[in-house]
């Protein structure tokens, strides 16, 4: 895949909606429909040409391409802070999983068959959202580092928000990797600053 800034953009998006998206379950227990299928979606995208194909398009990344740029921007009014922490969570983890050659392994072959599953179901069913969610516990929940999600403790403890959540974390956690595959770097975001804001302008309809 190509090293390109809009790749990387696209990819960071990912992450910023997927943790858009579980502030949205934690706090409302209800979340924007077509942004939560795209990041499930994504987790089915495994042999991709370039980021777009995970995706779809920059406009199914809105979402997380506004709160990217708002974060960027230091709009901070508008910018929620657990969201922020949860997408910061989601690298952090992602670099520890990149070391974990036989997690990776377990991931990529329970993927597989979730994907077989999508066939039957559709890709946000819930029987399918049961096996990522779990899939999300046997692995990245053992780390030492937890992503510790916060809201309505009434919508926490409905399981099937909770699945909804891990199966989001987990989307999350592969545009992480997405955006390291593609050149994505951290120091990028303080000094190529200024052209990272002027092309999330673009990108944003």
């Amino acid at each position: 895949m190509k090293h390109t800034l809009d790749e990387q953009l696209l990819a960071l998006a990912g992450v910023f909606q997927a943790a858009n998206l579980v502030q949205q379950l934690a706090t409302k227990g209800q979340c924007d429909y077509p942004a939560y299928e795209t990041s499930i979606n994504s987790l089915f995208i495994t042999d991709p040409e370039s980021t777009v194909e995970v995706f779809g398009s920059s406009d199914q990344l809105q979402s997380g391409l506004k709160t990217l740029y708002e974060v960027l921007a230091k709009e901070a009014q508008t910018t929620n802070m657990e969201v922020v922490r949860y997408a910061l969570n989601m690298v952090q983890l992602e670099r520890k999983l990149s070391r974990q050659s036989d997690m990776l392994e377990i991931i990529g072959k329970r993927i597989s068959q979730a994907k077989d599953q999508t066939r039957h179901f559709g890709t946000t069913h819930e029987n399918v959202i049961h096996n990522i969610a779990s899939l999300y516990l046997d692995t990245i929940s053992t780390f030492n580092l937890r992503i510790q999600v916060t809201g309505n403790p009434n919508y926490l403890k409905i399981e099937q928000t909770a699945q909804r959540i891990r199966a989001i974390l987990l989307a999350g956690i592969r545009a992480a990797m997405l955006w390291h595959q593609v050149g994505g770097r951290r120091w990028h975001l303080v000094f190529k600053r200024k052209q990272i804001l002027q092309r999330l302008k673009q990108l944003l309809r």
